[in-house]
C-alpha cells in the first residue's frame, strides 16, 4: 500500500515486502489506545483554533463508532493495511470524508505508536498488578493456617532446619511485594506523553502538548521528542520485572513438584489443576505448576529479544523497534496466564502438616539446636559440632530421629546430655525458639501477618492513585 506516502512513491508496495512489513496482524490489540490518543488529540488541535470544532466533532464521532464497530464485529481487521493506525485512518477517512484527513496534523506515526504502547502498557500494568495480590491474598490465607505447622528447611535440597509452612511462604510473600513495587516503579517512570513529538523533532503546529497529556492522564509531557520516540526502557523495564515474576512462580513451581512427589507427600494438587497419564492410571501429575516452570523460558526470551534489538539502534525511530511488540504481547499475556492459574492451584492445594511435621524430625533438623544444647551446658561450639554429628551417624544406623534416643543412648554420646534435652530440640522449641526478625517463630511470623495485611490494604489505596484507578 502506498496510501500514506502515495506522493513520493509511483509503484505499490511488493506483496511480499509488504507482508514482512505490516503489523496489523498484531497491533490490532492497540486499537482502543489508538483511538483514545487520537481523540485527545483532535480535542487539542481544535482548542489550538488547527481545526475547526465541525471537522473535530465529526473526527471524535467517527472513531468512536469505528471502535463500537470493531468491538460489536460489524468492521474486521482486514489485511489491507500496514497497521493499526493506517487502519484506523482509512476508515475515519471512508467514512467522513476531507476531515479524517486533518485528524494527522502535527504529530507522527512515531510518536502515534510510542503513544499507543504507553497506553497499553499502563492498562497492562495495572491488570498484572491486580493478579499478583490476588496471589498475595491466597498465600496470605495460607500462611495464616500454617503459623503453628513444622517443615523442614532446605539448604543444597538438604533437610537443614525446621521451620513453619507460614515462614516458608513468607519468602514468596516478600519477593511478590517486590514484584508489585517493580512495576509500579516502572508505571510512575513511564508515564509521560510522547505524543506531538513528531517523527523525531517536534512539529511547527502551536500543540498543546501538555494539555493532550493531561487528558490523557500522564503527569507531562516528555522533554526530549528524538527520546521521546525511541525510547523502549519501560518495555525493557517491563520485560525485566515480569520474567522476575515468572522466576519467582517458577522457584515456588519447582518446589510444588518436588513437594507433590511420592517420595515427598508434602502437598496435594486439586483435581482441577492436575492431569493423568494416557498408560498410567496411578499418575496425577503437576501439569500447571510444570508449565509455569516452562514458560519462564519463553518470557526470558522476550527480554533477550528486545535487549538485543535495542542494542545497536541510533538516534531516532528505526522500523527494528517494530519487533518490540510481538515478544512483548506474548510476554505480557504468558505472565497474565500462568498467574492466574498459579493462583488457583495454590488455592485449592493442600498442605499435608504431618507429613511435613515427620520429615522434620527424621532429616535431623534439630541437630544445630542439638549442639546448641551442649553449648549452653559448657561445651565448646567446635567440640559440640562433633559430638552431635557422631549421634547423627547413630542415629542414621539406627533409623530413628535424636529425640527418639533414650537418654542412655544419648549419655553413650556424651554424659552432658540430660532429661532437658528432650525439650530443647523439640520442634516446638526449635522454631519458637529462633525470635530474631525475620525468624520462623509463630509470635515473628503474626507480626509478619499484620504487617503483611496493612500492606495489601495500603498498596491497594496507593495504586489507586498511582493508577488513577476510581
Amino acid at each position: 500500500m502506498a496510501g500514506l506516502w502515495g506522493g513520493r512513491f509511483t509503484k505499490e508496495t511488493d506483496d511480499e515486502v509488504f507482508a514482512f512489513n505490516e503489523s496489523l496482524s498484531f497491533d490490532n490489540r492497540l486499537l482502543n489506545n489508538d483511538i483514545e490518543g487520537s481523540i485527545a488529540h483532535v480535542v487539542m488541535l481544535e482548542k489550538q483554533r488547527i481545526i475547526s470544532l465541525e471537522e473535530k466533532d465529526a473526527i471524535v464521532k467517527g472513531l468512536t463508532g469505528i471502535k463500537r464497530d470493531v468491538e460489536a464485529g460489524a468492521l474486521d481487521f482486514d489485511g489491507g493495511y500496514e497497521d493499526v493506525h493506517s487502519f484506523v485512518e482509512a476508515k475515519l477517512i471512508e467514512r467522513i470524508g476531507d476531515a479524517g484527513k486533518k485528524m494527522h496534523t502535527g504529530r507522527s506515526r512515531n510518536d502515534q505508536v510510542a503513544l499507543d504502547m504507553k497506553l497499553y502498557i499502563r492498562e497492562q500494568i495495572v491488570i498484572l498488578d491486580d493478579l499478583v495480590k490476588d496471589l498475595q491474598e491466597t498465600l496470605l490465607k495460607h500462611i495464616e493456617e500454617g503459623l503453628d505447622t513444622y517443615m523442614p528447611g532446605f539448604t543444597h535440597m538438604q533437610k537443614a532446619q525446621p521451620v513453619t509452612v507460614a515462614h516458608h511462604l513468607g519468602a514468596y510473600m516478600e519477593m511478590f511485594i517486590r514484584d508489585r513495587g517493580r512495576l509500579s516503579d516502572i508505571y510512575k517512570r513511564m508515564n509521560f506523553s510522547p505524543l506531538g513529538s513528531g517523527a523525531l523533532a517536534g512539529t511547527t503546529y502551536s500543540l498543546d502538548r501538555e494539555y493532550v497529556a493531561s487528558m490523557l492522564g500522564f503527569e507531562g509531557a516528555t522533554r526530549n521528542s528524538m527520546d521521546s520516540v525511541s525510547d523502549r526502557d519501560y518495555l525493557i523495564e517491563l520485560l525485566s520485572a515480569l520474567s522476575t515474576v515468572m522466576m519467582h512462580l517458577s522457584r515456588f513451581s519447582e518446589e510444588i513438584i518436588i513437594w507433590n512427589s511420592n517420595e515427598y507427600r508434602f502437598v496435594e494438587l486439586d483435581d482441577a489443576y492436575s492431569t493423568g497419564s494416557s498408560i498410567m492410571p496411578q499418575k496425577k501429575n503437576p501439569d500447571i505448576a510444570e508449565l509455569v516452570r516452562g514458560k519462564t523460558g519463553r518470557v526470558y526470551g522476550a527480554l533477550l529479544s528486545i535487549l538485543t534489538t535495542m542494542k545497536g539502534i541510533p538516534l531516532a525511530y528505526n522500523k527494528d523497534m517494530q519487533e518490540d511488540k510481538e515478544m512483548t504481547f506474548d510476554a505480557i499475556d504468558t505472565v497474565k496466564d500462568c498467574v492466574k492459574l498459579f493462583t488457583g492451584m495454590l488455592k485449592t492445594i493442600k498442605f499435608n502438616t504431618e507429613v511435613m511435621a515427620a520429615s522434620a524430625m527424621k532429616g535431623f533438623t534439630n541437630a544445630t539446636d542439638a549442639a546448641d544444647y551442649l553449648v549452653k551446658k559448657g561445651v565448646p561450639f567446635r567440640d559440640a559440632h562433633g559430638i552431635i554429628g557422631r549421634l547423627v551417624l547413630y542415629c542414621i544406623d539406627k533409623d530413628k530421629a535424636i529425640e527418639e534416643c533414650s537418654i542412655e543412648e544419648l549419655q553413650a554420646i556424651s554424659d552432658v546430655f540430660d532429661t532437658d534435652v528432650y525439650d530443647a530440640i523439640s520442634l516446638k522449641t526449635c522454631v519458637d525458639k529462633r525470635l530474631t526478625k525475620g525468624g520462623p517463630a509463630p509470635e515473628r511470623m503474626k507480626e509478619c501477618v499484620t504487617f503483611y495485611r496493612e500492606y495489601l490494604l495500603n498498596s491497594e489505596r496507593l495504586n489507586q492513585m498511582i493508577y488513577k484507578k476510581s
